[in-house]
């Protein structure tokens, strides 16, 4: 079982040049919410309550400032700073504290995910996890810009980062399951030619161990690392339609606490009072009120 979540909010952002010069990238905006509700979303409907955020150093309050310690949407969130981006991995090093014997997932802050269904089974997957690694697989048209993942009879055949030759379309997104484990493994890396340690070397690690296994996101499910501003105006525009169309929002976090329980209504209507805010998304969680 996985009770822990890590969302890794650090990074430069250097593709979303020159906004994320002033504003961390998980703090832009991705259609009318900050990009880490989302991560932080699927983290919630997986069943999370005890969540991590590591950010880049000097960021810690402007997060606080969104999120506080995630009372207000049913769950504890907690804070540690990353002094600076050295590998997804180091996530682990940064949060061993956190995670000490427990399963853990790992999230990264600026991933999308969406899909119909995609909570409850994720919340299966997370419930069922025992030990070693699992990674999230989807298939995409450019897997060379990835992990790319080899699978053959149900097994995972070969592992290779960002290949020049297409070997598969599977990659590996942005969310992983591991054991406790992962903090030794995580400390063991070494630095790759990019002066960085790489999340592909630890899931081979588990591969190499036979402790590897894998999920995979269908077609009905959609995910983007939102790495490049094409990316944000492309997910922001799904976002908005699912949002015009089927009058759905996509990661309101206190939507998903209230259905959960975690919350009441009469705490969301105490920050609306309190907050006297006038968006649309605070006009729709109006609606549990009435």
């Amino acid at each position: 079982m996985v009770r822990k979540g890590i969302i890794l909010a650090g990074g430069t952002g250097s593709r979303l040049f020159p906004s994320t010069k002033a504003v961390n990238k998980q703090l832009l905006m991705l259609y009318d919410k900050p990009v880490i509700f989302y991560p932080l979303s699927i983290l919630m409907l997986a069943g999370i309550k005890d969540i991590l955020i590591i950010v880049n150093k000097g960021q810690i309050k402007n997060f606080k400032l969104l999120l506080n310690n995630g009372e207000k949407f049913g769950v504890k969130i907690s804070y540690l700073e990353q002094e600076k981006p050295t590998g997804i991995p180091e996530a682990f090093k940064i949060g061993r504290n956190f995670i000490k014997e427990n399963n853990v997932a790992l999230i990264l802050g600026d991933n999308f995910f969406f899909g119909q269904s995609l909570g409850e089974n994720l919340k299966k997957i997370f419930l069922n996890f025992k030990s070693g690694a699992n990674i999230f697989l989807k298939k995409v048209k450019n897997p060379e810009k990835f992990g790319v993942v080899k699978v053959k009879n149900q097994k995972i055949v070969k592992i290779i980062e960002k290949p020049k030759s297409l070997i598969s379309n599977d990659v590996i997104t942005g969310l992983y399951l591991f054991d406790k484990k992962v903090t030794k493994y995580a400390k063991e890396l070494k630095k790759s030619k990019r002066k960085e340690t790489e999340i592909t070397d630890l899931i081979k690690k588990y591969h190499r161990i036979d402790e590897l296994k894998f999920s995979t996101l269908g077609i009905g499910t959609v995910w983007s690392d939102t790495g490049t501003i094409e990316d944000m105006h492309e997910v922001s525009n799904y976002i908005s339609s699912i949002d015009k169309i089927q009058n759905f929002k996509i990661a309101c976090l206190e939507e998903i606490a209230l259905i959960k329980k975690w919350i009441t209504k009469k705490q969301i209507k105490k920050q609306l009072k309190k907050n006297k805010i006038n968006s649309n998304y605070y006009y729709y969680l109006n609606k549990y009120l009435t």
